[in-house]
């Protein structure tokens, strides 16, 4: 049989073979150049997320303090990171990073955005935020009320990046943030807006109640340590929107939520957003009489010095404390009861031994749990009662080293434990208007020279290790 060799007849074939090899491989080119573009997109995308970080924070060398300036170089990293949650924080509406404040947000989307960094409020070295807020709110909304919505929906999320990052900062002595806000009104039939701003400061040990404890009363203590200011004049923020009492005749009714229109040619593109904004969401409005005043808190006198002027000047009382309270204190021979800088504040520090039976045995937050209950409690009223007037210090710490009967109190068998409580606390507890956990919460707590939370139920329920 003769078959055909002719050339058409075989390179038809040819050419589809050539055509079945090529389509996968550009099949894979084209998969590769796909992975490629999505690598590369992920990598802007990174670098991007990086530079919006970094735009948000000052550089060391904009820093003239040269504390400061360090600071700025050493943290930069958590500073950036501070940077990204406020970027991430889910506001209705705008907000921004800014050097300056007040500025129509057609001014702010072209201003300098840097503005998280090292600074000094009253002395004291804080991590400073300040920024814009395009919310505007009806004048008819109590001045109080305005600083606490924006205080929730902006400075305590900003508090909440901040905080747990230089809480044990011993450099970090507070938080200061200014926030500036719209408040919308007519003037002359026509509707205008005006810039509002609200300054908060915290102290390290404020932040850390604020933020630390779920008791509204203990938050608001906390927040009570600080200093508010809107447009520069003292006021309260009450997180459960209350306060003191309605006056005679208010409207206790909540004001609703308005929808603003923006009239062509009004001052509000001037002054506020340059374009169609919400008002917002409503705001309880308990109106009140008068908001107190808080009153700047004076900064304590923590030099070698002064301790040294008040531990000489309380040397007679300390020595009937400690002759009186002995038998139940416990107090160490090596150690006299002296005056200590704690957190900005001064503590008396009583050194003290507790010892506890060995069916105690369990982890070390048992152990100083336990210690409170059995122990520390039980002194609290007693010592209180040595100091009736007004302390010219700030509260108590009762230090003590725990450790289990029968046991030798070598290393590794006892707990170094130090509660430090402040006086308002300790009355509170005093008068049972607070219970032992409250006082703790509100207080600070160290086991072996680190901070813990302590909860005394849980810890009392915890298993030996």
């Amino acid at each position: 049989m003769y078959v055909s060799h002719d050339l058409n007849t075989i390179t038809a074939p040819t050419s589809m073979i050539r055509s079945a090899i090529t389509a996968p491989v550009r099949r894979v080119l084209r998969e590769e150049g796909c992975l490629r573009r999505s690598w590369l997109l992920a990598l802007i995308l990174i670098v991007a997320a990086t530079n919006i970080a970094s735009s948000q924070v000052l550089t060391p060398a904009e820093i003239r303090d040269p504390e400061l300036r360090s600071l700025q170089q050493q943290y930069i990293n958590d500073l950036k990171v501070v940077g990204q949650d406020i970027q991430a924080i889910p506001l209705e509406y705008r907000f921004y990073l800014s050097r300056k404040l007040d500025l129509d947000e057609a001014q702010q989307q072209h201003a300098d955005q840097r503005s998280i960094r090292f600074d000094r409020y009253n002395g004291q070295t804080v991590v400073a935020v300040t920024g814009n807020y395009y919310a505007a709110y009806p004048e008819k909304i109590a001045a109080d009320q305005r600083a606490r919505s924006t205080f929730l929906n902006v400075v305590m999320p900003i508090l909440k990046s901040e905080v747990p990052r230089f809480q044990a900062n011993q450099q970090v002595q507070g938080y200061a943030l200014e926030i500036s806000h719209h408040v919308r009104g007519q003037v002359m039939g026509v509707m205008v807006e005006r810039p509002e701003n609200l300054m908060v400061f915290l102290p390290q040990s404020g932040a850390l109640q604020l933020l630390g404890s779920r008791d509204e009363n203990v938050q608001q203590a906390g927040l009570m340590q600080g200093q508010i200011f809107l447009n520069a004049q003292p006021i309260n923020i009450w997180l459960n929107g209350q306060g003191p009492q309605p006056a005679p005749g208010a409207d206790p009714n909540p004001v609703v939520a308005e929808r603003r229109v923006l009239p062509e040619g009004s001052e509000i593109a001037q002054v506020g957003e340059s374009s169609g904004m919400q008002v917002p969401v409503s705001v309880p409005a308990a109106p009140v009489a008068k908001p107190n005043v808080v009153a700047p808190t004076p900064v304590r006198d923590i030099s070698p010095q002064a301790l040294a002027a008040l531990q000489g000047s309380s040397q007679e009382l300390l020595a009937n404390l400690v002759r009186q309270l002995g038998p139940q204190a416990h107090f160490v021979s090596y150690a006299a009861q002296s005056f200590v800088p704690f957190r900005q504040g001064i503590y008396l520090e009583l050194s003290l031994t507790t010892t506890l039976p060995e069916s105690a045995a369990g982890s070390r937050y048992k152990l100083a749990a336990m210690a409170f209950d059995d122990h520390v409690a039980h002194l609290i009223r007693p010592t209180l009662a040595y100091f009736k007037e007004e302390p010219k210090f700030d509260g108590i710490s009762f230090s003590t080293t725990v450790h289990l009967a029968g046991r030798p109190s070598v290393a590794g068998r006892s707990e170094a434990v130090e509660f430090f409580f402040p006086f308002p606390e300790l009355r509170c507890y005093e008068k049972y208007d607070c219970t032992g956990q409250q006082l703790i919460d509100t207080g600070t707590v160290l086991i072996d020279g680190e901070r813990v939370a302590l909860d005394l139920q849980v810890a009392e329920g915890g298993s030996s290790r």
